[in-house]
């Protein structure tokens, strides 16, 4: 089942939204403002972003540039849904990152047509880029890991966690610069977040003898190897 993220600050026309997108077999997730969005996209990764431009709370053209700075959600599919209707707007919309862009009132058989164009194209990219160092093969298609022959059971942040230490193998990072990269600049936690992650991905890596690929540099931070 794929996953969408609707955000819509427009309570009737989001709940019509789900409930089609529901009746075709796609879990949503719902947020009204970009604040709820960033929340939603910290803990989960989803499939196809369905993104209203005029948002209460931020530009939906900003909300999209900050989401495409965050790694792991740089090639996340954006489908503009927006009363802009003009063909400047629409323009703007695509050069700033958006994969495809309707106007409201939408026709809910071409949203269907259209949401399912973009889950084929891009699910046809990310089956390529599939990432392994040493044993540890990560899967973007199915947001999946396996060390050896074995699926690893993994969290949605140890899982975004690893994705980027893989992207940037052998660099040594900060944990100011793995909040902004991994959890992103507008999220706002702790560094001491980033040390529990880390503990938790590495005590997964433990369980295959792999602990020592993922290196603490002390009173600097943290680098992933390629081999042990």
């Amino acid at each position: 089942m794929y996953t969408i993220l609707l955000v819509e600050d427009d309570h009737a026309i989001r709940e019509m939204l789900t409930m089609f997108l529901t009746t075709k077999k796609y879990a949503v997730l719902e947020a009204e403002d970009g604040k709820a969005a960033l929340e939603h996209l910290s803990q989960k990764t989803p499939d196809l972003l369905v993104l209203d431009w005029m948002l209460p709370d931020t530009d939906g053209l900003q909300l999209m540039q900050e989401i495409r700075e965050i790694p792991v959600h740089k090639d996340l599919p954006i489908l503009m849904l927006t009363a802009r209707a003009e063909e400047t707007d629409k323009i703007k919309g695509l050069d700033k990152g958006a994969d495809d862009y309707m106007t409201k009132p939408v026709s809910l058989k071409e949203l269907d047509a259209r949401i399912r164009a973009i889950i084929r194209r891009t699910q046809g990219l990310n089956q390529q880029q599939q990432l392994t160092q040493g044993d540890i093969i990560l899967d973007p298609d199915n947001k999946k890991v396996k060390i050896r022959t074995e699926a690893v059971k993994i969290s949605s942040m140890e899982y975004k966690l690893l994705y980027f230490f893989m992207k940037n193998p052998d660099r040594l990072f900060t944990r100011n610069q793995l909040l902004d990269s991994v959890w992103g600049q507008t999220t706002f936690v702790e560094e001491r977040t980033v040390d529990v992650h880390i503990m938790r991905l590495r005590k997964i890596l433990k369980n295959y003898g792999l602990e020592k690929m993922l290196e603490t540099v002390r009173g600097m931070g943290y680098r992933f190897h390629k081999e042990l």
